[in-house]
């Protein structure tokens, strides 16, 4: 078994190179990150170096780039302001327990197999929890933006603090902030293939607060601290273990899907596949190294990821390159961040909150689904105001039920009960013939294709439709599934059928199909000669009952 990632040198110059680049553009993100996850810059910049290398060196995405991204440290900041409220010597070290256990639960999901099964979930939902974070994100950078220390309370307690932080704002900070996001946003395309323009703001942003606002007190992070980051020893507050658990799960589940589907752009930039799996593995070590030196949680980087690849990258040596760059400025370049105004790391952060709302869909949702659109609105508006595992539980839910009554009325329209030949029902001249000879004394209960639980209804109505007849068919050669409460319904009918004194014939169940039924009751009341193979088989056997029937008749009679 393949313990690492695929590593070779035949690329080494592609690989350095996307390394190099990637490390310069998300050394402003990491900064911007941990400033406003509440950690600091430090936590931000650990977390690139150490998620990125464990990531690279042990996942399944060659070329993927692992660091703190959006999604992820929105969902830090709420996890720090929880824990340092409720605890607040211990907070910060309990916030770090959580990225290890996350960490540990992405490692548990890939030894599990479950990498398949993590982004299996409407567009819709993924929409609108991916354009909620974006929200939250943009909102809690405000009070930054504007030089004040974001309100306690998160989302609601900015959005009530806003008059008072708009009628005190920082015009200095304000201005530098309002510099970054229009370098931002305005960089020329050509620039920007050049230099990113993170990189651009940060440092023109630095310059200008340096020359303009010489003689302001402005809010700066300050130095790092250099040397290795000291071990985070596991803490617990049996208070809070709950809490933990659940905010462990929804990091982890996050980073999984933010990964992912980092992954599969990966794949179709490189016309290569990974393993979902392996890469879920790569991702937990990477959060769980990450968790014990107090860095952020971090998954796959759609950014860091696309310009690694678009700049020769193609093996994990990439991923290394990058995390190393990173560590030398940690470690020994940390006095060059000293002067780094607040303000301007919260343009950055900002602007990747607006990046991250899906405006694409947004602005066409109505036209593809009016549901589809309610649910992505019901989706954001829980991300926003309520928290995420809600969000995304209520609108799987909610997509899901709607789809099975898609799925449900689709697959009602393929169960029939005919007594004589019509369109219906796709038959042989022989088999019209045999059954339009029964002259309405054979029942053809005809189903097709897979028989989900709600279909169980439709098999329920056409039973109780039926009229007289003597002979039953159950035709399930169409049948490629049957479900468990199709089966019982099924069950019900033949239950009917025998108590009434009248012939069961079952044609063209095979496989996992005759499989459910022979574990069933039908076995015990159909003889086994009344299984056949096919509907033609089944329909002449029927019409030897119903001969056989007259003649006992006529006998009777006479």
């Amino acid at each position: 078994m393949q313990i690492t990632n695929r590593i070779h040198f035949r690329n080494l110059k592609g690989d350095i190179f996307g390394g190099v680049t990637a490390a310069i553009i998300a050394l402003p993100m990491a900064l911007a990150f941990g400033v406003a996850s509440g950690a600091g810059a430090t936590a931000g910049l650990w977390g690139a170096v150490l998620v990125g290398f464990f990531a690279a060196l042990f996942g399944g995405t060659p070329t993927l780039i692992s660091e703190p991204t959006g999604p992820m440290t929105v969902i830090m900041t709420a996890v720090i302001a929880n824990l340092t409220a409720s605890n607040p010597e211990n907070g910060m070290a309990m916030a770090f327990t959580v990225v290890i256990m996350a960490g540990c639960f992405q490692i548990l999901f890939g030894a599990l197999k479950l990498g398949k099964y993590i982004t299996l979930m409407p567009y819709t939902v993924i929409s609108g929890f991916m354009s909620g974070i974006g929200v939250i994100l943009v909102i809690l950078q405000i009070a930054p933006l504007l030089g004040h220390e974001s309100p306690s309370g998160g989302i609601i307690g900015t959005l009530k603090a806003l008059p008072e932080l708009l009628s005190t704002l920082n015009t200095a900070e304000l201005g530098l902030g309002v510099l970054t996001i229009a370098i931002l946003f305005l960089t020329p395309k050509q620039w920007k293939r050049v230099v990113p323009p993170q990189l651009i703001a940060l440092v023109l942003g630095t310059v200008v607060s340096l020359f303009a606002f010489s003689n302001l007190d402005l809010r700066r992070i300050g130095e790092i601290p250099a040397g290795l980051p000291s071990l985070q020893v596991p803490t617990f507050s049996i208070d809070q273990l709950q809490l933990m658990v659940v905010d462990a799960l929804v990091l982890a589940m996050l980073g999984c899907i933010d990964a992912l589907l980092t992954s599969v752009v990966a794949d179709s930039l490189t016309r290569t596949q990974h393993n979902s799996d392996k890469e879920l593995i790569g991702q937990g070590l990477g959060n769980l190294a990450s968790g014990m030196f107090g860095g952020l949680a971090g998954a796959g980087a759609t950014m860091g990821t696309v310009v690694n690849i678009q700049t020769g990258a193609r093996t994990a040596l990439s991923g290394l390159t990058r995390a190393f760059v990173l560590l030398i400025v940690v470690l020994w370049a940390g006095s060059l961040t000293a002067t780094i105004p607040m303000a301007v790391l919260a343009g950055i952060a900002m602007k990747v909150g607006v990046d991250i709302i899906d405006w694409n869909f947004l602005k066409r949702a109505h036209q593809v689904s009016i549901k589809g659109a309610l649910i992505m609105y019901g989706v954001i508006g829980l991300t926003v105001f309520v928290d995420l595992i809600t969000a995304v539980g209520v609108g799987i839910f909610i997509a899901n039920i709607l789809t099975i009554r898609r799925l449900t009325d689709l697959r009602s329209e393929d169960v029939n009960a005919i007594s004589y030949a019509d369109d219906k029902i796709v038959m042989n001249e022989r088999e019209k013939e045999l059954l339009d000879g029964a002259a309405g004394r054979v029942l053809l209960f005809h189903l097709s294709g897979p028989m989900i639980f709600g279909v169980s209804k439709a098999i329920s109505r056409q039973q109780d439709m039926a009229g007289d007849y003597n002979v039953l068919i159950l035709d399930l050669s169409d049948v490629p599934l049957l479900g468990v409460t199709s089966s019982l319904a099924l069950e019900n009918a033949v239950k009917d059928a025998v108590e009434k004194g009248r012939h069961v014939l079952v044609a063209g169940a095979t496989g996992k199909v005759k499989d459910r039924l022979q574990r069933l009751e039908i076995a015990e009341l159909i003889p086994r000669d009344h299984f056949v193979t096919d509907r033609l088989t089944a329909l002449e056997l029927a019409n030897e009952f119903i001969a056989q029937e007259s003649v006992a008749s006529s006998v009777t009679a006479s």
